[in-house]
């Protein structure tokens, strides 16, 4: 009877440990399948079921900061004052939501906290080291997105990614930690000579092209953390005029989150790009991509689930107008 017991509680025991790794990866799949379809709240239910199943975890309370710090990239994209400039409304006065900022600060102390309990366990631990350098990164860019605090992103960015390439040297496969480092070298690599040379002297330094390839892998090789860089991918390739290497991103995740009007919109952003470096340059333009551009404002504005953002649609639909005339 004892000889069963203690079997039954192994059997039991196996399959919760068996189950949780699963269960927990269907409630990020679908927290993320709605964060990138915009459904904020329903992207955190979810992110708060996984910290019901795994409390100790730090998985779920980095995927919630994650979730706010995607929400406030998107709202301040929807804010931006003109697509084709690099002025925006959030640059002059953007209203802080400091009760977001207090949730988010939450949620990432929470993640380092539970992610060094298990390091002090076991400082090999390559999961806790990741979700360490991820919630260290999530932190640097609110920092210098949200609160323009430079010298603390940079701090703490610089956190991230030694604690990112520390994972890459126990795993080299875990192609999500990249992310981290592709994108400090992306944006280290792309400040000014001056500003390059002073965050050298933190010992710091970057390179566009390493920055680049490394989102790229994470788009192409990561698994969580691949749609994150699609998406920083579609301002990179802008920003390096690869004009068709940000319609295909921007389509392709357009395609697969059809609730997401920005990706569509940022499609419609690409493409008028494209078409306006070509008239610059005297170069062919095909003009199935200029129709594709008015088509896709004009079923925006006529979905009627995308009702209440019409006057955003519109006015980007005008200024585009204006542009390609």
């Amino acid at each position: 009877m004892v000889c069963a017991r203690i079997l039954f509680l192994l059997v039991s025991v196996t399959t919760v440990v068996g189950q949780s790794p699963a269960s927990l990866d269907k409630l990020r799949a679908d927290g993320y399948e709605a964060l990138f379809n915009l459904d904020y709240e329903g992207a955190r239910r979810q992110f708060k079921k996984m910290i019901e199943v795994a409390p100790d975890n730090p998985v779920g309370p980095q995927s919630l900061a994650a979730s706010l710090w995607i929400q406030q990239l998107n709202e301040s994209w929807e804010l931006k004052a003109t697509l084709y400039s690099d002025k925006s409304n959030a640059d002059s006065k953007e209203k802080i939501d400091q009760q977001r900022v207090d949730e988010f600060k939450k949620w990432t102390r929470r993640a380092k906290q539970l992610a060094q309990v298990r390091l002090r366990r076991d400082p090999r631990d390559v999961e806790a080291l990741y979700f360490l350098g991820a919630a260290e990164g999530l932190e640097a860019v609110y920092s210098a997105g949200v609160e323009r605090k430079y010298m603390a992103a940079l701090r703490t960015a610089e956190d991230a990614v030694d604690h990112h390439r520390k994972v890459l040297e126990l795993s080299p496969k875990f192609y999500d930690a990249e992310l981290t480092i592709g994108l400090q070298d992306y944006v280290i690599g792309s400040l000014p000579l001056p500003v390059k040379m002073l965050a050298g002297t933190f010992g710091v330094r970057g390179s566009k092209k390493r920055g680049v390839t490394a989102l790229e892998t994470v788009a192409r090789d990561g698994h969580w953390g691949r749609d994150i860089a699609r998406l920083l991918l579609i301002d990179v390739y802008k920003r390096e005029k690869r004009w068709d290497d940000a319609i295909a991103t921007t389509r392709d995740l357009a395609t697969r989150y059809p609730k997401n009007y920005l990706f569509k919109l940022q499609l419609a952003d690409a493409l008028t790009l494209k078409i306006a470096a070509a008239r610059k340059s005297k170069s062919p333009i095909d003009a199935s991509e200029e129709r594709e551009v008015f088509a896709i404002f004009d079923a925006l504005l006529r979905d009627k689930a995308f009702a209440s953002q019409a006057r955003l649609i519109q006015s980007r639909r005008d200024e585009t107008q204006r542009l390609l005339k």
